[in-house]
């Protein structure tokens, strides 16, 4: 079996005093967040500020401290079974325009709720609900 681990970032930006938060459209089809491969080297923040940069273009990152969740599950890539890791950070951004790389078809800023509705893994809405717990009290 394959086993890959990645960093991600639930990415939000402030409107009016709320979050609203970044979610970007698949080509597969679904609607998650920033995430790709640690590269040999690179720490897990340095994997979330490159990929983030990389998809969206954003450079203007802050990683929030205190949060650090894990995700894990099971794929299949042609016969082989991948098992993945993923781990996500909390970043803050005042950029509002993305750039999107050839690895996506689309992109949205949603408030809380509406970002809850559209995700379409339910790992990713778990990974939301802490991040906006967090977000709430501050």
């Amino acid at each position: 079996m394959v086993r890959e681990i990645s960093a991600g970032a639930v990415i939000f930006r402030r409107v009016h005093g709320e979050p609203v938060y970044l979610l970007l459209h698949y080509g597969s089809g679904h609607w998650d967040f920033v995430k790709g491969h640690i590269e040999e080297g690179e720490d897990e923040i340095t994997t979330v500020k490159r990929e983030t940069a990389e998809e969206t273009g954003i450079t203007d990152l802050k990683v929030i401290p205190g949060f650090k969740e894990r995700i894990r599950y099971f794929f299949r890539r042609g016969k082989e079974v991948v098992y993945k890791e993923v781990i996500f950070y909390l970043a803050q951004t005042n950029q509002d325009k993305v750039k999107l790389s050839h690895e996506h078809i689309g992109y949205i800023w949603l408030p809380y709720e509406d970002a809850l509705k559209q995700l379409t893994f339910e790992n990713a809405k778990s990974i939301l609900k802490k991040a906006h717990e967090i977000l709430s009290k501050v």
